[in-house]
């Protein structure tokens, strides 16, 4: 008979709560007072279906993931070429594949394909020996090429983070990150200064228009004001809830529809303002249990496979959360990050439901 222990248990409880959060934020930003929105509706199903996901993953044996990871990896790669050959455009960008009257997200799905495959990569090898480490850097590169295609740089990004992590906990030696840090900060600091010239040499040979304007509005707020709307305003809504908040639906800036994207990309926005700094508090005490309880199964964890997995997904948490605030504070450019378990998504509210149930798995095979 399938049993939960204790640690299952928390993390059952602290993912529905964020994913009730989630539900009166989104519910909040959309104006569904009155009235159930789509976004709202949608939300709900997806939820529903996260938590079957939940179910589904937290029975299959983690070890066939183990075997399986370079199919996996396979699998990641075709649904990524998909959508370059047969994506869905919305908004300039081709992020969506349509699957009979669905669209999926794949670079969403990527995140959690990437830390099983990588994981399984690193499993049996010496990560420090040159020729594990090169392919290790080669398998992590192409799909986040193929994601920088699309455009999707949160993803991308968000991916290499979850990728450092993964070698990080696999032994990368220090040695090899400092060398790394020493090679990347001439060029780091080369493409900060070549992003503050009016004409741009090499930095527009990586990003988008938009996306320099993002970056540079952070800095120069009178001269790309409307780059900055979104994050002035998601800034002065944060502000104006204080400790308290003004309630549910209670705040001008959202209710007047001042704040774009509010159910996904600034969703803690809505949540500062309706629910103050009190609410906002609650939020990161939530997401902070979750993620040491996490690193705590991934402590006591018994093969170098689940450490390896458990790190990514904690990584790939904290990543977003960190950006997705970081964004709604104004310290960091707008990426289109979602805030997990809380944001409007699908493929994000889905593929963060399969991670749990991988975690539930490995917490119940190895009875930690």
């Amino acid at each position: 008979m399938f049993k939960f222990g204790k640690t299952s248990y928390l993390i059952i409880i602290v993912v529905s709560l964020l994913s009730v959060c989630g539900i009166i934020s989104i519910s909040s930003a959309t104006h569904s007072f009155n009235k159930i929105s789509n976004e709202l509706s949608s939300q709900l199903n997806w939820i529903i279906l996260g938590f079957l996901a939940v179910f589904i993953f937290s029975i299959i044996d983690h070890e066939i993931l183990s075997k399986s990871y370079f199919f996996i990896y396979i699998f990641n790669l075709v649904l990524l070429l998909g959508v370059i050959f047969f994506g869905k455009n919305i908004n300039n960008s081709t992020r969506w594949l349509k699957l009979g009257k669905i669209s999926i997200q794949p670079s969403e799905f990527s995140k959690i394909f990437m830390i099983i495959s990588l994981s399984g990569f690193a499993q049996n090898r010496n990560i420090n020996k040159i020729k594990n480490l090169f392919l290790s850097i080669i398998l992590v590169l192409i799909p986040v090429a193929m994601i920088l295609k699309q455009p999707s740089l949160s993803s991308a990004v968000t991916i290499l983070s979850i990728c450092f992590a993964i070698l990080f906990a696999a032994g990368l030696k220090y040695n090899y990150i400092l060398k790394t840090i020493l090679f990347l900060f001439p060029a780091i600091l080369f493409l900060a200064v070549d992003l503050m010239l009016e004409n741009h040499i090499i930095i527009h040979r990586f990003l988008k228009k938009y996306q320099i304007t993002r970056i540079v509005s952070l800095f120069k707020t009178d001269k790309y004001s409307q780059s900055f709307y979104q994050t002035r305003n998601s800034i002065l809504a944060i502000g104006s809830g204080k400790i308290f908040g003004h309630g549910f639906y209670g705040g001008t800036i959202n209710k007047l529809n001042y704040l774009p994207e509010s159910h996904n990309d600034f969703i803690f926005s809505v949540i500062g303002e309706d629910f103050g700094f009190l609410g906002c508090v609650l939020v990161l005490f939530l997401f902070s249990v979750l993620i040491i309880l996490i690193l705590k199964v991934a402590k006591k964890s018994k093969t170098r496979f689940t450490r390896l997995i458990l790190s990514g997904v904690a990584s790939m948490f904290g990543f977003q959360v960190f950006v997705n605030i970081g964004v709604s504070i104004g310290i960091l450019p707008n990426t289109g990050m979602s805030l997990p378990f809380i944001s409007y998504g699908g493929s994000s509210t889905i593929a963060n439901m399969i991670c749990i149930g991988i975690i539930l798995n490995i917490i119940k095979s190895y009875k930690l």
